[in-house]
Order: C-alpha cells, then sequence, then structure tokens
C-alpha cells in the first residue's frame, strides 16, 4: 500500500470515528422521523379482533381456518438515499480551517451513516458541469466507507459547476423514489439573474424527496479590508485584482452574493425543496437537526 494509500485511509477512519459516532447519537432517530418510507408493507394474517377494518380480512385463510382473519401491515421503511455531490473548483474554497469539500464530506458521511442505520441503500453522484461519477445504491458499512473515500479521493475532469446535470442524471437512472441530498453552494445562476437547475431540479423534485444542503463561506459574503488582493475564479482560473479598502468595492461585493442567493431561495421555493444553509467551520449539527425537525 503507498503512502498516498495509507493517508486516505486514515482520512477515511478519522471522518468515521467522528461521523459514525454523531449519527449514532443524534441523527438515526430524527432521520427516520424524517424520511418516510414508500407506504405499507404486508406483515402478516392473525385472526379478526372487534374494531378491524373488514376490507382488511383474508378471505382464503378464513376459508381455510373457518373463522375470520385479516392481514395486518406496517410501513415500508427501506429508503434509497443519493448523495448528489458538486466537485466542481469552487468546492476548495474556504478561508476557516476547513474548505467547502471537508464540509461536504463530513456532512455526506454522517447523512450516509444515518441511512445506514436505518439499513437503507445509498448511492452517489458526482457532478461538476457534467456527471462526473455514479456509484450504484447499496447497504452496509463498507459500502459506506468506499463512498467516504471517493469522497476524499476523488480528482474531477472538469472545474465549472452544473447542478441541473446532476438532477438530470438522478431522474433519469433512478426508477423508484428516493430521498436526494444536494450537497453544493448552487451558485449555478446567469447572467440574467436566473438559477440554471431550476428546470431539471422542478422535474425531479416531482419524482424525488429533495433536499438541498448549501455550503457556503464566510469571506464570499463580505470581503475583508485588506487593501489590494488578487482573486482567481477557482471554476475559470480567471484573475483578477481589486482594492478592497474601497467601500464601493465592498458594498458591490456583498450585494452580489446577496442578490445570487435570493435568486437561489426563491428557486428552491418554487421547486419545493427544503434546505440549509450551512458555513465552512460551523457546527453542521445544529444546522441539520433543525433542518430534520422541520420536515
Amino acid at each position: 500500500m503507498t503512502e498516498n494509500s495509507n493517508d486516505i485511509l486514515k482520512q477515511v477512519r478519522k471522518i468515521e470515528i467522528k461521523t459514525r459516532g454523531l449519527s449514532n447519537e443524534i441523527f438515526a432517530g430524527k432521520y427516520h422521523s424524517a424520511f418516510k418510507g414508500r407506504g405499507m408493507a404486508f406483515s402478516e394474517v392473525r385472526e379478526y379482533q372487534v374494531g378491524d377494518d373488514i376490507r382488511d380480512i383474508d378471505w382464503h385463510v378464513t376459508a381455510r381456518s373457518r373463522s375470520p382473519h385479516v392481514k395486518t401491515y406496517e410501513e415500508e421503511r427501506e429508503l434509497t438515499m443519493m448523495l448528489l455531490v458538486d466537485v466542481s473548483g469552487s468546492r476548495l474554497f474556504g478561508t476557516t480551517d476547513k474548505i467547502k469539500k471537508n464540509m461536504i464530506t463530513e456532512i455526506a458521511a454522517v447523512l450516509a451513516f444515518s441511512a445506514s442505520q436505518n439499513n437503507d441503500k445509498i448511492g452517489c453522484i458526482f457532478f461538476s458541469d457534467r456527471v462526473e461519477k455514479f456509484i450504484p445504491p447499496k447497504k452496509g458499512r463498507a459500502h459506506v466507507l468506499m463512498i467516504i473515500r471517493e469522497l476524499i479521493d476523488f480528482k474531477p475532469s472538469d472545474l465549472g459547476t452544473s447542478v441541473g446535470e446532476g438532477l438530470r442524471y438522478l431522474t433519469n437512472i433512478l426508477k423508484k423514489r428516493s430521498t436526494a441530498f444536494v450537497l453544493s453552494d448552487f451558485m449555478d445562476v446567469d447572467e440574467r439573474g436566473t438559477a440554471r437547475f431550476e428546470e431539471a431540479m422542478k422535474i425531479a423534485s416531482g419524482k424525488h424527496d429533495l433536499v438541498g444542503i448549501r455550503i457556503y463561506d464566510r469571506r464570499e459574503v463580505e470581503l475583508p479590508d485588506v487593501g489590494v488582493m488578487e482573486l482567481q475564479d477557482a471554476e475559470t482560473g480567471q484573475r483578477v485584482w481589486i482594492d478592497s479598502s474601497s467601500a464601493a468595492v465592498r458594498q458591490a461585493y456583498a450585494r452580489h452574493w446577496t442578490r445570487t442567493q435570493e435568486i437561489i431561495d426563491r428557486t428552491l421555493n418554487r421547486c419545493r425543496v427544503d434546505n440549509v444553509m450551512i458555513a465552512t467551520g460551523e457546527d453542521y449539527v445544529a444546522s441539520l437537526m433543525k433542518l430534520f425537525k422541520r420536515r
């Protein structure tokens, strides 16, 4: 095993210890109540009792036993959880001790272990401005650990962002309803002020239970006053010099962020997609708990 492989393995184990503990102690029960199964599944046949619905009578068993019997049902809990993970260039941005990629990895791991606790299948779609990788849904700890390893080590071919490509792939690849978490900054807005992913999200949310996990860094919200500085677009590589000591420059920067978030908010609301915003370095446990309680 190479040194790089050993390093990745250590990271996987570290993330497993942290996130599995959080999942076991906090999320498993909340996840169970927040995300429902597909409906009711047949459980067993038992003798009729006063108050039972006569529509549940099993006439074949009743005829054989010569006494009335009814079918009983229980909630069909098994779900498929899909993680749609943004692997574009902007995920490498961060000014705290955690970049967006690290936050996405930890949150995805917590969600995956929560699903695994409930014996659900977990799958993954990595997208940039195209679908980079698809991991089909499966059960089990080994599968979750494989997903975590990919989250840590995956190198995308492209750096751009197209949330819509990930959503379209989800719609086409999964025929049964799933719970799908989209982990992204959602900064996929065109010059006209339109979210490019709206149409794809509308279609996907009609078929699946979509949840948006919006990861951002506080330096994207406001610019510090540190004088002349160079900014680089992580997805296009374009560089620009600005004077951050100018109040007008800082205000324009903040307005752009606010305008973009308003567009994303409106789009998610129109598509009826529950979502939560989580900053790098923030305690994501509290934010996810609030999201789960709202459902």
